[in-house]
C-alpha cells in the first residue's frame, strides 16, 4: 500500500511539475538522457529592432560546435529552393480570390508599400505577400536574431544545418487555406496595418522580456487567423517532427538550437517534448 501511495504521489507530482509555466528564459540548457556534452535551445525572433546576446548566450554558443536553425539559411541554393515553393498549387491566383474592390484596395496598398503590383506576385502564397511586409510593422531598421547567430557561426568556422528544409517550410502555407491567408491580407490592406502593428509592438515587449509562454498566448490570442487558428500546422506538427531530429544531432555533437521563440512553450513545445522523452531541460538565466 505504502509503494502504491508513493507511486501515485510521484505521478502527481511530475503532473503539476510539468503544467506549471515555463521561466521566463530565451536559453535553455538540455542534457541528460545519455548526452555526453550539453546541447541548447535559443528562442529567436525573425524581426526585431535590436539583438543584444547576453554573455550566457555567448557562452553557450562557445560551448557547442555547431547550429541549427530552422532551416539552413546559410545555404546557397536556398533563394532557388524558396522560387520553387512560393507559388500557389492549381494554378490559383489571389486575384481570383478577392472581389473588385478587395483586387483594388490590395493593389494600392501593395505598391505603397512594397513597389510591386498585385499582377506582379499574383500566383504567390499570399503569406509570402505578408511576410514582405515585416519591417513595415517596426518602428526602426529591421534586424534578424538568426542572421546575427549566423554571423557568431561563421566567425567559429562552425556548419549551419537546419531542422526542416525549405521546402517542408514552405509547404505549411499550402495546409492553410489560400482564401484565409487573402481574406488576412486584404484586413491588414483595410486597416493599412494598423492591428498588425500593435501585435508587433506587444511582441517585441513580450520577447524583451523572455516570456516565451506570453509569446505562445499572444499567437492564441491575435485577431490574425493564421496565427490563432492553425497552431498545430504553424507550430505544433513541426515541434513534433524537430524532436528526432534533436536527439539525434544532440548525440553526436554539442550544438545549439535557434528557433522561434513561440516554438518552445506549451503542452506541446520543444521543451516539454524533450522532458517527455527523458531529457533534462532547464533555464538559463
Amino acid at each position: 500500500m505504502i509503494r502504491i501511495v508513493f507511486v501515485l504521489a510521484s505521478l502527481v507530482i511530475s503532473f503539476v511539475v510539468n503544467a506549471q509555466d515555463l521561466e521566463k528564459s530565451l536559453l535553455w540548457k538540455i542534457s541528460g538522457n545519455g548526452l555526453e556534452k550539453p546541447s541548447y535551445l535559443f528562442g529567436t525572433m525573425h524581426a526585431v529592432c535590436e539583438v543584444n546576446f547576453s554573455d550566457k548566450v555567448k557562452k553557450a554558443l562557445d560551448e557547442t560546435t555547431q547550429m541549427y536553425l530552422e532551416i539552413d539559411m546559410d545555404d546557397p541554393t536556398l533563394q532557388a529552393s524558396m522560387m520553387k515553393g512560393i507559388m500557389m498549387k492549381d494554378n490559383a491566383t489571389m486575384s481570383s480570390l478577392m472581389t473588385a474592390e478587395e483586387l483594388k484596395i490590395v493593389d494600392a496598398f501593395l505598391k505603397e508599400n512594397v513597389s510591386i503590383s498585385i499582377k506582379m506576385v499574383d500566383k504567390f502564397k499570399p503569406f509570402m505577400i505578408s511576410a514582405m511586409l515585416i519591417p513595415k510593422l517596426l518602428d526602426c531598421p529591421m534586424l534578424n536574431v538568426e542572421a546575427e547567430l549566423i554571423k557568431i557561426s561563421k566567425e567559429q568556422n562552425e556548419e549551419i544545418y537546419g531542422l526542416e528544409s525549405i521546402a517542408d517550410q514552405l509547404a505549411v502555407f499550402d495546409k492553410i487555406p489560400y482564401q484565409t491567408q487573402v481574406e488576412e491580407l486584404v484586413k491588414a490592406a483595410k486597416d493599412n496595418m494598423v492591428n498588425d502593428k500593435i501585435e508587433m509592438k506587444k511582441m517585441l515587449a513580450i520577447y524583451k522580456d523572455q516570456d516565451i509562454e506570453g509569446m505562445l498566448d499572444i499567437m492564441d490570442e491575435s485577431e490574425n487567423r493564421i496565427s490563432s487558428d492553425f497552431n498545430d500546422i504553424l507550430l505544433n506538427d513541426r515541434n513534433a517532427n524537430w524532436i528526432g531530429v534533436i536527439e539525434e544531432v544532440s548525440n553526436e555533437k554539442p550544438t545549439f538550437y535557434g528557433v522561434g521563440a513561440g516554438h518552445l512553450a506549451g503542452e506541446k513545445g520543444v521543451i516539454k517534448l524533450l522532458r517527455k522523452k527523458g531529457y533534462k531541460v532547464e533555464a538559463v538565466n
